[in-house]
């Protein structure tokens, strides 16, 4: 017995349910998460048994389509000849009678449709389909650059926007493995809006983040309650912005090793608070470098120099440099200019600024002037030349007003040395 248009969906639904798979869990299995491929094959393809039911299922669904309509055209035909069922018909009525064209094409419901399962990456495909593939590159395992990585990394595309080097940065691989694991608007926005609310401007950021990568490895609340210790110490916010400027890794310190530094320069130094916060604030690289280089210089400032702990104290607030210098260099200096140029303690205690002038400078100057007669460096004397003059003041000013000579007299004089 044929089966009428109605009854087909109906007994094509109960061999689905009754065979292979059943409708709910199939559509569970369609909904569980799968690991995506490229081109957003799935890794985890259905089962061939569930694939073959239902391709075979939507073919018999069709088949029944095109048998059904075929047999409503002929019951039709057969009911409006009832009166000539005896009588065959010709070949020429048989060939002129219109016949209706089954539609092989007959269309699922939607809910038929979502049921359909995805394309298996096992499916073959033809070679045109094939050529048209476009398959993103994969990234390397292993670089020695983060060039590599820019193309396929947002945050490090933002990152180059914003000026940073990742030239500079690519030499160091924990830096490396620390912005490639990062996200821009999760991990560093949040970043980059504390640094310009304290004061860094947007053509500083690149230089700065270049500097101190680490800062995104920060906790953004440990960095606000570093601020806000330096503003209990006094510290103006302009203050902390050029402190943070000069010291790019400073809040990357915890209050307690800030507060440990404040302590010891106010102590070993014996500078009260208002000195020590200044001398911080144009040498803020003393909160964040080593002590050592800071003990050494002291002995030897008193030990090998000879100074008073007072003209110490003079000294360093003028020149603050002179805590962190080469202890070479000092002692070159120091010796060229008590011994060779014969200027006493308490003229140096003066005019520090001769520990941060390149020796080469103060020779050649000292050297024409000698040349001339003029190197006379006591203030009781006439013509007396002033240190601080001697090491400041550019090559044409030094000669016209200390050497009374010309700057060709000057450069020949070089020559000869």
């Amino acid at each position: 017995m044929a089966l009428s248009a109605q009854q087909i969906p109906r007994w094509f639904n109960s061999i689905k349910s009754s065979s292979f798979i059943n409708a709910a869990q199939f559509r569970k299995h369609l909904l569980r998460p799968r690991k995506t491929l490229l081109h957003g094959f799935s890794a985890e393809p259905l089962k061939s048994s569930d694939d073959c039911f239902l391709r075979w299922g939507i073919k018999t669904y069709r088949s029944f389509c095109v048998w059904n309509s075929s047999q409503s055209a002929n019951s039709s035909t057969l009911e409006n000849n009832s009166a000539q069922s005896t009588r065959l018909p010709s070949v020429n009525e048989q060939s002129q009678a219109p016949q209706k064209i089954p539609n092989a094409d007959c269309e699922l419901s939607l809910e038929e449709l979502e049921d359909l399962p995805p394309l298996s990456p096992l499916q073959p495909i033809s070679e045109e389909e094939a050529i048209g593939i476009v398959a993103d590159p994969p990234l390397p395992p292993v670089s020695f650059t983060l060039r590599d990585y820019v193309d396929h990394s947002e945050t490090l595309q933002k990152l180059v926007l914003l000026g940073v080097d990742l030239s500079k940065i690519e030499k160091h691989p924990d830096a490396a493995n620390l912005l490639l694991r990062l996200d821009f608007e999760k991990d560093i926005k949040q970043i980059l809006l504390f640094l310009k609310d304290l004061g860094i401007e947007d053509n500083q950021l690149g230089s700065f983040l270049t500097k101190n990568y680490a800062i995104f490895s920060e906790d953004l609340e440990n960095l606000r309650i570093r601020v806000t210790y330096l503003q209990s110490k006094k510290f103006s916010k302009a203050d902390i912005t050029q402190m943070v400027k000069n010291a790019p890794f400073l809040l990357n310190f915890s209050v307690e090793r800030l507060d440990n530094r404040l302590g010891f320069f106010q102590k070993e130094l014996e500078l009260n608070v208002k000195k020590t916060r200044d001398l911080v604030v144009r040498l803020p690289r003393l909160l964040t470098g080593s002590l050592e280089p800071v003990k050494e210089n002291m002995k030897v400032y008193r030990l090998e120099f000879g100074f008073k702990h007072n003209e110490i104290q003079h000294m360093i607030t003028r020149i603050p440099k002179m805590l962190t210098a080469n202890k070479r260099k000092l002692t070159e200096t120091f010796d060229y200019v008590h011994n060779v140029m014969s200027i006493p303690h308490h003229i140096i205690v003066r005019f520090p600024q001769v520990f941060n002038t390149k020796l080469f400078k103060i020779k050649e100057r000292h050297l024409f002037l000698s040349y001339l007669g003029r190197a006379q460096y006591d203030p009781a004397k006439p013509n007396y030349i002033s240190l601080d003059k001697l090491v400041s003041i550019p090559d044409e000013i030094f000669c016209e007003e200390l050497a009374k000579a010309s700057v060709q007299d000057f450069e020949k004089f070089l020559k000869t040395l």
